[in-house]
């Protein structure tokens, strides 16, 4: 392959191109979402946040730049399968993964068993004619 001529736009197979565009977006994307993270001091970010939104920007954070360094790996024709980076990355998601579980433990809806109970006895009752209320005679079916 020639050498580019200065201002020429370097040649490559045209089947990639739309793998390069799009690769291109996601560098640019990720520029964007580091460079909104180093504007500010990380305690001024911190403080903005709960106990849990905090782990996870670490957790993001470390991930990210684990994933950085595994691309890196790459790139210097390592393979980063046999590297510890590979086991920090797992750990990573572990945690990840834990944090998650809480965080759907805290979006679950609680059950008020009393509210319940009053639900269901209110749904075996019927009113009989003369204002007062008796059990229905049915057996519920599931």
């Amino acid at each position: 392959m020639a050498a580019a001529e200065p201002g020429a736009e370097e040649e490559y197979p045209t089947e990639i191109h739309e793998c390069l565009v799009a690769f291109e977006e996601s560098v640019k994307s990720a520029d964007g979402v580091l460079r909104s993270l180093v504007s500010a001091p990380r305690s001024q970010l911190l403080q903005k946040l709960d106990p849990l939104e905090q782990a996870k920007l670490d957790l993001a954070s470390a991930y990210a730049l684990n994933s950085l360094f595994w691309i890196y790996l790459v790139t210097q024709g390592i393979n980063p399968k046999e590297h510890p980076v590979k086991q920090e990355l797992e750990r990573i998601r572990t945690y990840m993964n834990k944090v998650k579980e809480i965080t759907d433990r805290k979006k679950a809806a609680r059950l008020d068993k009393g509210v319940a109970a009053r639900i269901v006895r209110s749904a075996l009752w019927e009113a009989k004619s003369g204002g007062k209320s008796k059990p229905t005679s049915q057996p519920s079916q599931q």
